[in-house]
């Protein structure tokens, strides 16, 4: 028989597949012996089950009976019957951390006549009817699906009523009569009464959590986490502790280090007189985790050692629910703890100098992500005025957007290519959309442990909350400052994550420290530090060599100072753009072999100064020059443009220009249906004459003009869109011809390896017949892309990607991540069928995909030689290159 229900002590974090996060580590904690209030846990399978039938699994109803009845006994209680009745908590608890995503309800068991059994067992009545009414608004919203705007209106009438502030202000009676209010909105909102029965709130409880892994806000947040969506969640079943039963009491959430920097000490918010969802909710201030110390100087101090117990079992940052009940301190989860990419760096260094990990964890630890968020550009402080108003800088960098005021505009302003803002009081996971949407976001209420800290730290996403000197009016979409400034929706707003500081209108950028050390090599502070370190070891563990895109010695030498071995794609026809532009004119409108000649020469000393710049930046390392490769009429005026010109001239009676006459023809000759699938590449080198011989000459020439002045230059030819070996060999015979011609004028050896461009299918399933013909191969996957999936990416990636995200056909863009599956599968092929013909071969990649992370593994995996990228994502690439050796080892050890 399946088994579906484990208590805490037979989890650990080796379960957390079956138990979820939250359930293994609760297993954890308690075989650690830390105070945790007992349970059981769900598994992951029944939650799979049950989505994919829509019923309760067979037997789970007994499983639960019967631990629910083991709890009950330990505890001495029943739930909710007595003068002393048992409340339980029910949480999700994902693989991976979901912060907010998901569905929790409290104090399960309370009913009308189980309010007075606590009322009488706490002597607290007050905090009777507060449990109670918060069980039925959860309930409400989570089992009974009644808006939560509902519950949240009548709390704030009640409040206004009362004139209160917030909600510890509201006596027993009235939270009574809020709590009838809250059974009249379920009744009213879904024709069927609050349930009073503990065990069908309990059961009810559990499969809406269930529910609750599909609720749109978290098949998004899986979307961009990139979360399989078929791990289901488990459900953690908890007695009930009570942070809620006066100022000896409250609830909390630490980190056993800044989620924000990364510095040690014990961090996060507290709130006395409170149950947990108030803290990450934001809807009330939380103090500072230091005022508990004044408050509740043992609980602190037991808190203290025990964040120290999880920083050194776990080996990293910890992030802690706690409750304290009339000064009794309870763990209610741990996990590791979501973390900037500032904090990132540094806890990872820290931990290795600790000797909690080892250099090559410390990589593991880090992203090529969180490395490019450490690049972005900071706010030039020193060029702003005064500031807007100041909170708490909750999610590093720098981000300008225009306010807006609900998560819908965020979306729609987005979508338009509009950078926003998304200010909230407090955010709640129905934010998401808007959260994921927004450049930053901005809260009036909250902390480092509120749900929009939280998970804009897991995003990535600038964010400051609980900036208390502003007012925010949703309604009337703006804020109000306490100086009486009002930001209208709409107005572009600056936000300083790294200090909370928020400044009206745009702030001008600065480079950050990360990339002023990238940049000069400067070493200062203590995140540049990690991330040299880091970096170090990535270089010194990499199998996989990284080089640059680069088209300008300019390019070329940025790409060298940031860790570039060399060019993998230098594109010649940007050489052909602006001033130059006129002479490819006279190229395609020559009439005569001369005129032709005439104009390529002209050409050639360009060339040859734009070769010798840039292999003098790369001495000594190779730089791999693409032959032209776009069709020649993209170095004509628009055919539209010229037709236009020509008509208007005509209707005023005035002779048209003739040289626009003639582009016209030309243009006209020249044009294709389909141009990227036409006269391009290979094509063009075969049947324009002289056009190849005129750049190869550019390239020898350079080559010997770098080796008499003393220089090492290895300059390597790559044709483009070869489909078929036999223009392979027609290509190289011409360029092999043309080195072997300047190598005898010059009386100086030039060495130039030819190879060839992968990026048509063919020619991935015909690379051994290819390699015969290529000393390296460079996979193009932007065109291998578009040509295997039949994509023209200019036309599709606005057309109909969003769909086809939203549908799960992608779980990312295939231009951005690359296709394993097929794409993928074409450069196996060509990498083992090329090598099995020509062992030495080199192979590389130089589309956009050679610095995205999650592709440079793949590309490890085939064993390619080297990935090439824009000269900002080589340090990226680099790190992400050595994070791919470590999991080729770990793989490796495991087999």
């Amino acid at each position: 028989m399946v088994r579906y229900v484990y208590d805490f002590q037979d989890g650990g974090r080796e379960l957390a597949g079956l138990l979820g996060g939250k359930g293994a580590n609760l297993g954890e904690m308690t075989r650690l012996g830390l105070p945790v209030p007992p349970g059981f846990i769900v598994s992951t399978e029944a939650c799979r089950v049950f989505l994919a039938t829509g019923g309760e699994p067979d037997g789970l109803s007994a499983e639960v009976s019967r631990h629910l009845s083991a709890l009950e006994t330990g505890a001495g209680r029943l739930l909710g019957q007595g003068d002393d009745p048992l409340l339980v908590s029910v949480r999700s608890g994902a693989r991976y951390s979901m912060p907010g995503m998901m569905e929790t309800v409290l104090d399960i068991g309370l009913n009308d006549d189980s309010v007075l059994g606590l009322a009488k067992a706490s002597g607290n009545e007050r905090f009777a009817w507060d449990s109670y009414r918060r069980l039925v608004r959860m309930y409400g919203s989570t089992v009974s699906g009644v808006d939560p705007a509902l519950f949240d209106e009548a709390m704030a009438l009640l409040k206004d009523a009362r004139g209160a502030p917030d909600d510890l202000r509201l006596d027993a009676s009235d939270l009574a009569w809020l709590v009838e209010t809250y059974k009249t909105l379920i009744r009213n909102e879904t024709g069927r009464d609050f349930r009073q029965s503990p065990s069908q709130q309990l059961r009810q409880a559990i499969l809406a959590v269930f529910r609750s892994w599909n609720a749109e806000r978290a098949v998004l947040y899986r979307r961009r986490e990139r979360i399989p969506d078929d791990l289901g969640t488990a459900v953690t079943v908890q007695r009930m502790v009570f942070g809620n039963l006066g100022p000896d009491s409250g609830s909390g959430v630490a980190f056993t280090r800044d989620p924000a920097t990364g510095r040690p000490g014990l961090y996060g918010d507290y709130l006395p007189n409170a149950q947990g969802e108030d803290v990450v909710s934001g809807g009330r201030d939380a103090l500072p985790l230091a005022v508990l110390e004044r408050l509740d100087p043992r609980s602190y101090r037991r808190l203290r050692d025990h964040a120290r117990t999880l920083e050194r079992h776990y080996r990293d940052l910890c992030d802690i629910e706690f409750t304290i009940e009339r000064g009794t301190l309870w763990l209610l989860q741990t996990r590791v703890g979501k973390r900037t990419a500032e904090a990132a760096f540094t806890l990872a260094t820290a931990l290795e100098r600790e000797g909690l990990i080892s250099s090559d964890e410390a990589l593991a630890r880090v992203s090529g992500d969180g490395l490019a968020r450490l690049m972005f550009p900071r706010f030039d402080t020193t060029a702003t005025g005064g500031t807007l108003t100041r909170g708490v800088p909750a999610s590093p960098g720098a981000a300008v957007g225009a306010a807006v005021f609900d998560s819908a505009e965020a979306v729609r302003r987005a979508a338009a290519d509009e950078g926003v803002v998304l200010v909230r009081e407090e955010t709640t996971p129905e934010d998401l959309p808007g959260m994921v949407a927004a450049q930053a976001v901005l809260t009036g209420r909250g902390g480092k442990t509120s749900h929009a800290a939280v998970v804009a730290r897991g995003m990535g996403r600038v964010c400051v909350c609980g900036a208390r000197d502003i007012t925010v009016d949703a309604e009337a979409r703006r804020f109000t400052t306490r100086d009486g400034t009002v930001v209208e929706e709409g107005t572009v707003i600056s936000v300083d994550g790294s200090t909370g500081d928020v400044y009206l209108g745009p702030v001008p950028l600065a480079a950050s420290a990360t990339m002023r050390y990238l940049e000069s090599g400067e070493r200062t502070g203590s995140v540049v530090a990690a991330v040299a370190q880091v970096l170090d070891h990535a270089d010194s563990v990499r199998r996989l060599e990284v080089r640059a895109n680069a088209d300008t010695p300019e390019d070329a030498a940025r790409a060298r100072r940031f860790g570039a071995r060399g060019v993998g794609l230098c594109r010649t026809e940007h050489m052909f753009l602006g001033e130059r532009r006129k002479l490819v004119e006279e190229m395609i409108l020559a009439r005569t072999d001369t005129d032709r000649d005439r104009a390529l020469g002209a050409l050639l000393p360009l060339q040859r100064r734009d070769f010798t710049g840039i292999l003098e930046a790369m001495d000594g390392l190779p730089v791999t020059i693409r032959l032209l490769d776009p069709p020649l009429h993209e170095f004509l005026p628009d055919r539209t443009d010229l037709a236009v010109r020509i008509a208007a001239a005509e209707a005023t009676g005035r002779p048209p220009d003739a040289h626009q006459v003639e582009l016209l023809a030309a243009v006209n000759r020249m044009h294709e249906e389909n141009p990227m699938l036409g006269l391009r590449g290979v094509r063009l080198g075969l049947v324009v004459p002289g056009l190849v011989a005129m750049q190869v000459r550019a390239i020898a020439e350079a080559v010997v003009e770098r080796t008499r002045a003393g220089g090492s230059p290895y300059a390597e030819i790559m044709v483009p869109l070869v489909g078929a070996v036999e223009e392979l060999r027609l290509a190289r015979e011409e360029v092999v011809g043309v080195l072997g011609e300047v190598a005898e004028e010059t009386g100086t050896p030039v060495h130039c390896p030819v190879g060839t461009m992968i990026e048509l299918p063919r020619a991935a399933l015909t690379a051994g017949r290819i390699a015969e013909q290529a000393e390296f191969f460079s996979f193009g996957t932007n065109d291998l892309t578009q040509t295997t999936w039949g994509f023209s990416r200019d036309d599709v990636e606005a057309a109909f990607f969003p769909a086809y995200l939203d549908k799960g056909v992608f779980t990312a863009s295939p231009f951005e991540t690359l296709d394993r599956e097929g794409v993928g599968r074409l450069v196996r092929i060509a990498v083992e069928e090329g090598r099995a013909a020509r062992p030495e071969l080199e192979t590389g990649v130089c589309g956009e995909h050679g610095g995205d992370p999650e592709s440079i593994r793949f590309f490890h995996e085939v064993g390619v030689d080297y990935v090439s990228c824009s000269p900002f994502r080589v340090p990226v690439a680099r790190l992400e290159a050595g994070r791919a050796a470590l999991a080729d080892t770990c793989t490796s050890d495991s087999r």
